[in-house]
């Protein structure tokens, strides 16, 4: 699927994200990927053949609340 030089990583593999951007659609929350992964604004992914990856946005130390 992917046309560019060097191939951009296949929606399998760990590194899926880094492939270039095909189609952005913020207004809807998706963006396409040249490997067939919709990523979604939430951080979770649609593979290619139809399994669902879970949102996995880290937890950033600005968002840890201590009680005092």
């Amino acid at each position: 699927m992917c046309q560019h030089q060097p191939a951009c990583p296949s929606a399998d593999s760990a590194d899926r994200e880094a492939a270039h951007l095909v189609a952005h659609f913020p207004q809807q929350g998706w963006s396409l990927l040249c490997n067939g992964v919709l990523v979604f604004e939430d951080t979770g992914e649609l593979l290619p053949d139809g399994q669902i990856i879970a949102p996995h946005r880290p937890l950033g130390t600005e968002q840890i609340v201590t009680a005092a």
